[in-house]
């Protein structure tokens, strides 16, 4: 990007701005004010606006009150593509990409360039091409349907069409969240970059380190309306959290489960290289690496999503059929959170309350299958109260009326309801809130360790963010290439060994046990 003016008008201002569903109040007169040459945090725990705020921006939601402007222009979107015209690019966590269509047209999709009639490939995957490699992404091949792709690939795909618009205000919800570090790290880096270029900046993150590293002020949301605005240098962690959360929140500290003999998984490769990795009931065990290093692959191999012949899976499910062990939790079952909530995680338009029963709606139905409301609404209202789902005033509401994160949390709620012995959790804080990830850390260790009387269960979590690892697991195993190094107990290592691990760039080899 060339260097842009910057201008002594604000790139980005509202004032009053309110928008209501039903009865409640997603956001509640909120003003925000971005500087061109500016990084602006917007934080907030699940629930608070943020959502609401950023589909106001980008023209998805009409407000009912209030008034924005762009540069000192009036701005009032009737859709996205208003938006783009005036410059202000978004970036959302739940990707608008067309997955059908390969990654060079995502990236110029709404602006395709054509030589007469005929659309300009080779000009397409120019543009793809220099954003993906100011991203440092130049491996997310440019032919392939971004179906097809990873997640992180997705959202990198997702973050390059943003930068390809030729836009002045940017703005990012979550854009690390799908992130390894070595991705996250050179985006926030963009960032800077972009500042520096006189660009406008907003930056929605739970990752409250990232987001005191790079902004210059934070706005803070809570229950819709302003709650605090700090200039750089004059907050930290702590200070966030207490605005966003309106109390003290007590930090998760976790004392190590002690393992039962009882192998739930045991996992080895096919071809021998590195080591086995085994859950058993009563821990917690972690997969640390890279984006692309095959940490989800392993399991969704083996909850049987994709056929991979790399893998052999050993243990109880070797004495029970593993498709009839998956399927029925009642007797002991697994259950995976996936990475990616919005496509196959959950029904988007189906209600909250069927979502977070749907592996057990036998537990609701009464004579000739038909569902009984009540029982549906208890069984859901139970785990919502636990784990604090936030907007679920209407169970019957579709759940994409939830913010990101409280979808996250009915996630994590179902594997609950369902009574999975073996819990197997790809990024199972993406999108959550500070709060909200000491509530489910501590669920997560209490279902380890045998929650109200209930046998304890084994978990495996795969996860970008290592100091959740280091918090939460009793072992941790670092993959690199699709190989597995040995679990070794988490009070031995530290970010910085796990970090080294993971972008060895040696081939592992099985070394004695």
């Amino acid at each position: 990007m060339t260097n842009q003016r910057v201008t002594p008008e604000p790139a980005l201002r509202l004032v009053g701005v309110s928008k209501h569903y039903g009865p409640t109040a997603a956001l509640d007169g909120v003003d925000l004010e971005v500087r061109f040459g500016e990084v602006h945090g917007l934080v907030g725990e699940n629930g608070a606006g943020k959502s609401t705020l950023l589909g106001v921006l980008a023209g998805a939601v009409r407000p009912d009150a209030g008034a924005m402007w762009i540069d000192g222009v009036a701005y009032a979107p009737a859709g996205p593509a208003d938006g783009l015209a005036r410059g202000l690019a978004t970036v959302y966590q739940e990707l608008s990409l067309a997955p059908h269509l390969d990654a060079a047209e995502n990236v110029s999709l709404g602006r395709l360039p054509r030589r007469g009639p005929l659309l300009d490939r080779a000009a397409m995957e120019r543009t793809a091409r220099a954003a993906l490699d100011r991203l440092g992404a130049a491996d997310v091949p440019l032919g392939v349907p971004v179906g097809r792709l990873s997640a992180a690939q997705r959202q990198l795909v997702e973050i390059a069409r943003g930068l390809a618009s030729g836009a002045r205000v940017f703005v990012f919800d979550e854009p690390t969240s799908s992130l390894g570090r070595p991705e996250a790290e050179r985006l926030l880096v963009l960032m800077e970059e972009l500042r520096s270029d006189g660009a406008a900046v907003v930056f929605v993150s739970h990752a409250l380190e990232e987001v005191e590293r790079v902004c210059d002020r934070v706005t803070v949301l809570r229950d819709g309306c302003n709650a605090a605005r700090f200039e750089r240098g004059d907050f930290d962690d702590e200070e966030l959290v207490r605005a966003m959360a309106g109390r003290e929140l007590a930090a998760f500290e976790r004392t190590r489960g002690t393992a039962l003999a009882e192998v739930l998984l045991h996992a080895r490769r096919s071809d021998g290289r590195g080591q086995a990795l085994t859950v058993r009931r009563g821990e917690i065990v972690g997969v640390a690496g890279l984006v692309g290093a095959g940490r989800t692959e392993l399991l969704r191999a083996y909850f049987g999503l994709e056929r991979d012949p790399n893998w052999v899976f050993e243990g109880r499910a070797a004495s029970t059929p593993r498709a009839h062990w998956r399927g029925h939790a009642g007797s002991g079952g697994a259950g995976l959170v996936s990475e990616d909530r919005a496509h196959e995680g959950l029904a988007l338009e189906r209600p909250i309350d069927e979502n977070l029963c749907l592996p057990r709606l036998d537990r609701a139905t009464r004579g000739f299958g038909w569902l009984a409301p009540g029982d549906l609404r208890r069984r859901a209202t139970r785990w919502i109260d636990a784990l604090g789902v936030r907007g679920a005033h209407d169970l019957r509401a579709p759940i994409r009326t939830l913010s990101g994160g409280n979808q996250q949390k009915v996630a994590v709620a179902r594997l609950l309801e369902a009574d999975s012995e073996l819990l197997l959790l790809d990024e199972p804080t993406r999108g959550v809130d500070v709060g909200a990830k000491a509530e489910i850390y501590r669920l997560v260790a209490e279902l380890a360790a045998g929650r109200d009387g209930a046998a304890p269960r084994g978990v495996l979590v795969v996860s970008s963010d290592l100091g959740e690892l280091l918090a939460l697991c009793d072992r941790i195993a670092v993959m690199v290439g699709g190989v597995l190094g040995a679990a070794r107990p988490a009070d031995e290592l530290d970010e910085h060994a796990l970090l080294l691990e993971a972008t060895a760039a040696r081939p592992r080899t099985r070394t004695p046990a």
